[in-house]
């Protein structure tokens, strides 16, 4: 789906966005019961130990899905709002969770400047082609506060990305990342592997939180 020197056509970006938000369209129900008892209270808490400030704090949860840790966010006390690109599943977030959520394609965010403390992206940036993250993550700092902090946890890989099971995905090493995040002007403050307890071969999640340092 390349065109000219490797670079995806906006024809192309616009069907691996219409393509990934069917999949889970027609999958709502059943992404629900499959992932609503998961434990990512290791990654909530890596969030909200380095935002700066008094809580309660104002977090984007960004493709927030059914809507399972905006409500944990919301539990905790903090002003949790939602950005899904799935209808199906925004639908589901806000009846689950009784926060706001906005509907918004992953390409085409329009997100307020300065707004949010921390921003909270779970199995969702993975979702965003190689070509275009450098603009999404320039997006995603101008909406945090000054020193907001930004948590990603991604499926890694060597690099690659391409169709997986109806969904399109890109899937960085440790290096890669960080470099991606350094050139959008974020610091790294920590990163881990997931499950916790696990060899590194059973790990397949890459954590990490990073604070917005300066103006990309």
């Amino acid at each position: 789906m390349a065109g000219v020197d490797g670079v995806t056509l906006p024809e192309d970006l616009s069907l691996i966005s219409a393509k990934t938000l069917e999949h889970y369209n027609e999958r709502a129900v059943e992404f629900w019961n499959g992932t609503r008892d998961h434990d990512v209270k290791q990654n909530i808490e890596a969030l909200l130990r380095h935002i700066q400030g008094t809580p309660p704090f104002v977090v984007l949860d960004f493709g927030c899905g059914p809507g399972r840790d905006l409500a944990a966010f919301r539990g905790l006390g903090h002003e949790a709002i939602g950005l899904e690109g799935s209808p199906a599943l925004a639908a589901m977030a806000r009846e689950h969770s009784g926060c706001e959520v906005r509907e918004q394609d992953f390409l085409a965010l329009q997100l307020p400047a300065a707004r949010f403390d921390g921003i909270f992206a779970n199995a969702s940036l993975f979702h965003v082609p190689r070509q275009e993250l450098p603009r999404v993550l320039r997006e995603l700092h101008a909406a945090l506060k000054p020193g907001g902090v930004l948590f990603a946890s991604n499926p890694r890989g060597q690099n690659e990305e391409g169709w997986n099971r109806g969904r399109y995905g890109s899937y960085h090493d440790l290096d890669t990342w960080r470099a991606f995040l350094e050139a959008a002007a974020f610091a790294e403050l920590e990163h881990y592997y997931r499950p916790p307890g696990l060899p590194p071969e059973q790990q397949p999640w890459l954590a990490s939180v990073w604070r917005a340092v300066a103006a990309p």
